[in-house]
């Protein structure tokens, strides 16, 4: 009888922060494919850098390596983001640097990190093509869209492909397109001799090839089971947060447009993101903005939010006023709570989550003033009724990379704005969190009247208040207009009779 390919007995791990794997057992056969799944924080990355050799474990893991293949001996793991060093060797990075055009230039391009990997240009376009990105490939990295920095991990990955790979949720900010043409080539990958271990939040996200589950919680085995047995037995779950004592009210601020932007144009070098976008966005309205990667969604949202310089370039009012015209970054901010990708990658972990929580009521990184006890009260308030009290005091740095994306979305309600911008906000979250935020989000708007511009490639984390639709392709905004009619939705295409015309639906 063969041998298994991966054996796990018993495994027992710990990170830095204190959290711990423990009584971890499996067994795979050859061309058998794992997912890993879980509630937020049960342990999913954590088992995948010990899968990997990033963290101390002791019980037994045995990997039985093929012979006589040209994959290479080794587990590679694909975080869910890239570390990349510039041209001046240095790692350091914040949110906003993708937009700048001299930090763009100090930035490697796609072709030559991946030649440090191998120099095969051949090979290297060949998978360019593969994943449909050809394109980007004189793009300095740093202007890479989140969905285009998964499908270039993948392809540094398989330039020197290795008999087992783990990849730690890469269906994550991929549109639908780039989902079904990853799912086909991990498929493909398969099937050419490399064993699979995918880090999944929700069984949804599970491409084809995987065949058993393995399901954690609070760090330890829940089950371990053939794939189909698993969907069948873990359909019916729910789960709410707790709103009711949240001080949901209608903010104050009167104005007629939260955003308006004419002819908006940004360009990088001879690379037209956007071209001519014509944009209105009303007082209590809900947007959807929609577009495959790299369209120029979160740069788009960049311009609403001051974290975009070419904003100064380009006719843009928000909540009437027009940028330009002495309004201070803060100015804007004070009146936006935001989240995104980008502002999750770079935020500083080392403070503790109240922190976290408290630096919405200043748009800033860190806490820096005196809290007033009503703010103080607010915070315990909101973490209470999203189940995270008990982080109230621990760092970022030491939590689940889901529970961080929750404590920085209460960073973005705090403060009660009139205008909500979420860009992917339910990276990260389980299936169960994700479905108890959108009714969050939805209870918000109903309740304060809150305008809110939203991004998400996938229609299960849509919030029912969305009525209107900015479609982005190529760099231009066509609008559509969504018709709910009992349970049926109908979306309608409105395209601009001029390049001038304001896009908005009446």
């Amino acid at each position: 009888m063969a041998k298994a390919s991966i054996i796990a007995k018993n495994i027992v791990a710990k990170q830095p922060g204190g959290f711990a794997l423990e009584a971890i057992s499996f067994a795979l056969n050859k061309n058998e494919n794992l997912a890993i799944t879980g509630a937020s924080g049960s342990g999913k990355t954590t088992l995948a850098q010990a899968l990997c050799g990033k963290l101390f474990i002791t019980g037994v893991l045995e990997i039985n390596y093929q012979e006589n293949t040209e994959l290479l001996s080794k587990a590679v793991l694909i975080a869910q983001r890239y570390i990349f060093k510039n041209r001046s060797n240095t790692v350091d990075g914040y949110y906003q640097q993708r937009y700048n055009s001299t930090e763009n230039e100090d930035a490697y391009t796609v072709v030559e990190e991946l030649k440090t990997i191998l120099d095969n240009e051949e090979k290297i376009d060949f998978l360019l093509n593969e994943l449909s990105i050809l394109y980007l490939k004189e793009k300095p990295i740093l202007q890479l869209s989140s969905g285009e920095h998964k499908r270039f991990q993948l392809i540094k990955a398989l330039l020197n492909p290795t008999q087992l790979m783990i990849l730690d949720e890469p269906f994550i900010g991929l549109d639908v397109e780039s989902r079904k043409k990853l799912n086909d080539i991990l498929s493909d990958v398969s099937t050419k001799g490399t064993q699979l271990i995918i880090i999944a939040g929700a069984h949804h996200h599970f491409p084809n090839c995987v065949t058993h589950v393995l399901e954690l919680e609070n760090g330890k085995q829940r089950t371990f089971t053939e794939r189909e047995n698993f969907e069948v037995k873990h359909r019916h779950q729910t789960h709410h947060f707790d709103s009711s004592k949240l001080p949901l009210k209608e903010n104050d601020f009167n104005f007629s447009f939260a955003i308006k932007m004419i002819n908006t144009s940004v360009k990088y070098g001879d690379r037209t993101i956007l071209n001519k976008i014509n944009w209105a966005v009303k007082k209590g309205e809900r947007w959807l903005l929609k577009g495959h990667n790299g369209a120029g969604k979160s740069t788009l949202l960049s311009l609403a939010y001051g974290d975009n310089p070419q904003a100064y370039a380009n006719e843009i009012y928000l909540f009437d006023r027009r940028r330009g015209t002495g309004e201070s970054i803060w100015d804007i901010k004070k009146n936006i709570g935001f989240m995104s990708p980008e502002l999750h990658a770079f935020f500083d972990k080392n403070i503790s989550c109240f922190e976290a929580v408290a630096s919405g009521y200043f748009d800033t990184m860190g806490l820096y003033k005196k809290l007033q006890e009503l703010q103080i009260q607010n915070i315990d308030n909101w973490l209470k009724a999203l189940d995270l009290e008990d982080l109230r005091n621990t760092r970022l740095s030491s939590i689940s990379s889901g529970k961080q994306r929750l404590i920085l979305l209460i960073r973005a309600l705090i403060k009660n704005p009139p205008l909500l911008v979420l860009d992917e906000p339910c990276q990260g979250l389980d299936e169960f969190q994700t479905e108890a935020f959108i009714k969050l989000v939805d209870d918000i708007c109903e309740k304060n009247n809150t305008t809110l511009i939203y991004i998400s490639h996938y229609d299960n984390e849509v919030p029912n208040c969305i009525t209107k639709i900015l479609m982005l392709e190529n760099g231009v905004g066509e609008s559509l207009l969504i018709r709910k009619v009992q349970s049926v939705t109908i979306v309608n295409y409105k395209k601009p009779s001029a390049p001038n015309k304001i896009l908005n639906n009446n």
